[in-house]
């Protein structure tokens, strides 16, 4: 950070640090009707990378101490949630953040986590590794035609175009057998994995969906699948 300040200036690495940290997080819905299979939807704590404004993408890192607390959080609300499926991204950080969700749920013990790779966090190809804050000090504006674009990708990554297909198949794959066999399932996912959710749910445009900001763990979404 020394040798940022002194590259950049105090004050503009700052207001970079407080631009690319997650504040205008928006509030997940909730409708959870009796007698209606319901999906529970989160994404994971924080990550390291989330800490060091890293690409994270298809890295696989950990949680912080903080992301683990916010799963806490997270497991205190979801803790007597009639679940009966959980799914989950194959990455350590969103594995991890669902175990800590259903540690409270007695519905939940002794269910197996599925992991499917199709709720990966978007890749971010030659970006993975690198630091979010040098590119959003040195081109901001290519850095938000990624990052808030729906169609532009990482070079050699994908596009949320590309995380939409792949997150609806799924849901394409999960919705017939919640509505026949009457359940309700849990899925953890990441920032850019959940926007398709997001998306489909809560009928958001695809500039919507790509600009929406969702909280790390601490709370959840419910949608009813009628």
């Amino acid at each position: 950070m020394p040798q940022l300040y002194e590259k950049y200036g105090k004050e503009k690495v700052d207001e970079a640090i407080s631009f690319l940290t997650y504040r205008h997080t928006t509030p997940l819905p909730k409708d959870e009707p009796l007698d209606t299979p319901i999906l529970y939807v989160f994404r994971h704590g924080q990550s390291q990378d989330n800490l060091d404004l890293l690409f994270s993408g298809w890295r696989d890192v950990d949680l912080t101490d903080e992301g683990v607390e916010q799963a806490e959080v997270l497991a205190e609300k979801l803790a007597d949630k009639k679940i009966q499926m959980l799914i989950s991204s194959d990455q350590k950080r969103t594995y991890k953040t669902m175990q800590i969700a259903m540690s409270k749920n007695l519905h939940a013990q002794g269910l197996e986590t599925i992991l499917d790779k199709r709720l990966r966090e978007r890749s971010y190809g030659d970006w993975q590794g690198t630091s979010k804050l040098v590119m959003q000090l040195e081109d901001p504006k290519g850095l938000a035609e990624v990052r808030r674009g729906w169609k532009k990708p990482a070079p050699n990554g994908e596009s949320l175009v590309d995380v939409n297909k792949r997150v609806n198949e799924l849901l394409d794959e999960i919705i017939p057998q919640m509505k026949e066999h009457k359940i309700n399932v849990a899925i953890a996912c990441s920032s850019n994995s959940i926007r398709p959710i997001r998306k489909r749910f809560e009928n958001l445009s695809e500039d919507e969906a790509a600009n929406i900001e969702t909280q790390l763990a601490q709370d959840y979404a419910a949608y009813p699948i009628k």
